[in-house]
Parts: C-alpha cells; structure tokens; sequence
C-alpha cells in the first residue's frame, strides 16, 4: 500500500505536527507500506529531519507567490500559502506515486483541500487533528487528545462519514517510547528536564527556567531544544551562572531525557503524551491556544499538573509544590502511564492498512498469543464460555486443535502483525462454525469484517454457523454486516453454496 503524507513545521507551529507524522510513517513502514513525504520549507528544514529518519522519498514543495491565505480558516496563514495553490502543487507531486493513502496534519487545510486532493488523486484522506476549528473531510479522522464524547467534538465539523479514532491510545508516538526504558519513581526530585518544544518562538524555555530558580530547586537541571530555536544563544548565556545545569540540541528522541528526571516542565503539546508515556510527573505549560483544553483535561485527572497562570511565580509555586509532595508526584506517575502505552501509531497504521489483512493457517508457535487473546477480559466478557484459560489446558488444546482435521485455525495478520485468530469447526450437519478473537489492543479499528471474509475464503467452507451473546451488540453487527442471518436469539447462518 502507497501512504503520502503532508506535514509542515515552522518556528510558529512548532515540530510536534511533524514528529507524529514521522512516528505514524514509522509504524506504516514497518508494515510493509510505502511511505513519501510532501513538505514545504517554512523555516524549519522538515525535509532533513524526515531524511535522518531514513526516508528518502521527501518532496519539497516550491515557494508559493499566492501567500494569502484562506481567511475561513483560522490558522490558514500557518501554511503561507493559499490552499488552493497548495492542492495543485500536492497532487502534481504525487500523481505518479498514486496513493492508496494521503495523510495530512495541519490546521491551515480544511474540507476543500480534503476533497480537492482525494479527488484528484483517488484516494482516501486520513487528517491528524484535535481542533476541530474547521470543516473536514476525512475517510480517518486521528485525534489523540483526550476528550469526554469525541464523536460529539466533531459534530458539525466533519462533511462526511469517517471513522474516528480519539484518545491517547492513539498517540502518535515514536517506536522507541513504546519499547524504550520508563521512569523510576524517586521520592526526592534530583534532577528538573525542561522541553518547550522544537521552536519555541515565544521563549517559554526562560520563563520555566526562572520558575525553576525561584522554585529555590538546587539540583540538576537539563533544557532540550532544537538548533530552530532562534532563542538559543541568550538560553546558553543565560544558564551559564547557575551550576548542574545543561543545555541538550537536537536530541534524536527525548526517552532518556524524560525517564532521567523526577520532574519534567514542558508545552501542552505532542511531547505530553510522550512524557505520559514514560510515567514521569509532569508540569505543563500552556504555549498556545490549543493547549487550553487539553492540559486542564489532564490537570483535571491527576495526570499531570498546570499552574493557574503562565507567570514564572505561578510556575514556581507548582513546581515548589510537587517538589515538597512525592505522594502527588508518585500518583501523577501512576495516572501518566496508565493514560499513554506507546502504541498508538502502530494501531493507526493497522487501522489503514486494515483491509490488506490476510490469514494463515497457525502453528504451535503462535501459542503466546493465541493464550493472550483467548484470556484477555475484554474477550472473555463476550465469550460463551468466559472462563480463563490456564497455560496448560491451552497448549493441551491448541494440540488438538492443530491435529483435528475437522477444525481449521488461522491467524490474521496485516503486514506481518498478527491481529486474531479465526477457527472454524465442521459440524455434524455439515455446517461450519466460526468464531475469533481480536488482539484486545486492536479493537475497535475494524479489522473483524477483514479477519472473517479472508478467514471464510480460506476455510474452504459453503455454509457457516455462528454463536453469539445477545448481549455481544458488537459481534451481531459483525456477522450482520458480513452477510449472515439470525436464525435465533443467539444464533447465526451464512450459506454461501
């Protein structure tokens, strides 16, 4: 599968827009998919920034005289370009890659770019937002913010039937926050990180840094920035005096840097659910208006913390504060984690890769996973027989199984990620009956129609019965949708002879 993907990033906007586009390219590559970037220069060099993670396939998108930009669109003038010209020049850039996919992360394009460039490249348009300040048009809609009712935040907004991933299990988040090392909670703070985003153009990296000092906090202390920042030389002189104290640019992941701290002070921004993600308490720092939602959301459920003003007083007084508590730091840590898994790209990249899902028959060396799947609760609740399963008695039954002539297992995967199983059990009567189970991390994405049309082709079968709760709504649409019909409250055929 062909995936483009039309990501900015300036001194205005910051980086964050364009690192989770990289992390989604990441997760889409590992799956097999080709991916190219469609970039323009804003003063911000996005396009080595995508080349030192190793994809080369970048178009730069040239100067534009039309720079007026759409005055309906409240952050058209980010783009410096006026939509319209951008479309043109998006599309003759990828009219002979023809994607199966076009992504775009930017608040400057509404529902007219979207359906302009699916038009012309027929395609089908994902968009990475969480304003909802616009019209879209979007086949995906990726919104990791958290939110109470994000089908109600886009009512009104989106111009066509999407489907809409929301929340921090959808985090874009790079593959090494995922697997890389978490914070260890210390009930001292020995060091304060500092990280305001990739430009920080207002230089809030000097306001925290004098809430730090005023805080009265003496240990050590790191800033991480980026060779963007056009506020670099004053921070260095700025830091100079004050011992224990380091300046980081231009750090090719931030994992290290936020588990090595007992206390991180950072923008409302992407890099939030990055810090979540390690588990290190967190303050953060409103920088622009798009974080006034989200960081009293999080402050909200205790799972980080927001002074009450963007003051360096205000700032001290919360860092003070959490440095005196480590009961509230531990508890802020605890919420952080269990908010953010890390896996958030790799389920949005499954989500569009999901109807190029296969299946193959399973082996004795699926056992792990098959276990996993079978005893997770969120399946089990839905299961005929919800007891949990232990170790033996499955490696006892997936013999069976594998021996039975009778009984065909299968394991789907899309590229190469196994997602379910499907099995099918030939009855006396000559029908075969179905069931399966989804990877509980891959709920939701709606790989279940995928996983039974290719697991039916593959089992050979006409006729196909299935048992499902009443109170399995999910399952019923499933089987609905693919074409069976209820024959009692719990019961479901599909003859295909």
């Amino acid at each position: 599968m062909r995936v483009a993907i039309r990501v900015d990033a300036s001194l205005q906007m910051g980086t964050g827009h364009l690192h989770r586009s990289l992390s989604l390219a990441q997760a889409l590559r590992a799956l097999g998919a080709q991916v190219r970037f469609v970039t323009r220069y804003l003063g911000v060099d996005s396009a080595a920034i995508m080349r030192e993670q190793r994809f080369d396939a970048v178009h730069v998108l040239p100067a534009s005289e039309n720079r007026k930009p759409d005055d309906s669109i409240a952050h058209a003038a980010w783009a410096q370009v006026h939509q319209e010209d951008d479309v043109y020049q998006t599309t003759a850039e990828l009219e002979a890659f023809d994607p199966d996919w076009v992504v775009v992360d930017s608040y400057s394009f509404d529902a007219q770019w979207h359906d302009s460039v699916r038009e012309a490249l027929d395609c089908r348009i994902a968009v990475i937002d969480d304003l909802a300040d616009r019209n879209i048009s979007a086949d995906l809609l990726i919104d990791h913010n958290l939110d109470d009712d994000h089908d109600e935040k886009y009512v009104g907004v989106l111009r066509r039937p999407a489907k809409l991933l929301g929340g921090p299990q959808y985090g874009l988040l790079a593959p090494a926050f995922a697997r890389g090392e978490k914070y260890e909670f210390w009930s001292e703070v020995r060091g304060i990180g500092i990280f305001m985003g990739g430009g920080d153009a207002l230089n809030f990296t000097e306001k925290v840094f004098e809430a730090v000092v005023a805080a009265g906090f003496e240990g050590a202390l790191e800033i991480v920035t980026t060779s963007a920042n056009p506020h670099l030389p004053r921070l260095r002189k700025l830091t100079a005096g004050r011992c224990d104290t380091s300046i980081s640019v231009d750090l090719p992941d931030l994992v290290a840097f936020f588990a090595r701290h007992d206390l991180q002070i950072g923008a409302g921004g992407g890099a939030t659910w990055e810090r979540c993600c390690i588990g290190v308490p967190s303050v953060l720092i409103i920088t622009a208006g798009n974080q006034n939602v989200v960081a009293p959301q999080l402050a909200s459920r205790g799972i980080a913390a927001t002074p009450s003003q963007t003051t360096v007083d205000a700032i001290a007084a919360t860092i003070r504060a959490l440095i005196d508590d480590p009961e509230l730091r531990r508890e802020l840590a605890r919420k952080a984690r269990e908010t953010v898994d890390g896996n958030g790209a790799n389920r949005v990249a499954v989500a569009m890769l999901a109807d190029t899902l296969t299946v193959r028959p399973a082996a004795a060396g699926d056992s792990e996973n098959l276990f996993n799947w079978r005893n997770a609760p969120e399946n089990r609740v839905m299961m005929n027989n919800p007891e949990e399963m232990d170790w033996a008695r499955h490696v006892a039954w997936l013999d069976r199984v594998l021996s039975d002539t009778a009984r065909k297992l299968f394991v789907g995967e899309v590229g190469g990620q196994p997602v379910g199983s499907i099995r099918f059990d030939l009855e006396e009567s000559g029908a075969t009956e179905v069931s399966l189970h989804l990877d509980p991390g891959f709920h939701s994405l709606g790989l279940g129609p995928h996983l039974l049309a290719a697991g039916e082709a593959a089992s050979g079968a006409d006729v196909f019965v299935a048992k499902v709760l009443e109170k399995n709504r999910p399952s019923q649409l499933l089987f609905e949708r693919g074409g069976y019909t209820r024959t009692a409250p719990e019961s479901w055929r599909k003859d295909t002879s």
